[in-house]
């Protein structure tokens, strides 16, 4: 299925859930916040939360500075 990914088409198996797809993005789960269609997802429900095909989810980062 296809998943935009911060602003990215990209490819997942059907019924992934929101853990997967920040584990197959290669991204550190430590520091993260997860936005499925504008909601932000809990980590807590990640491995629960099942992703759409067509849906648009944005992986932010903490980022320290001053």
């Amino acid at each position: 299925m296809q998943v935009q990914v911060n602003g990215e088409w990209r490819d997942f198996p059907d019924e992934s859930t929101v853990a997967q797809l920040v584990e197959v993005a290669g991204i550190p789960e430590r520091g993260v916040a997860v936005a499925l269609n504008g909601e932000v997802v809990r980590r807590g429900e990640w491995t629960e939360t099942v992703v759409a095909k067509g849906a648009r989810i944005d992986i932010l980062t903490a980022v320290q500075g001053g």
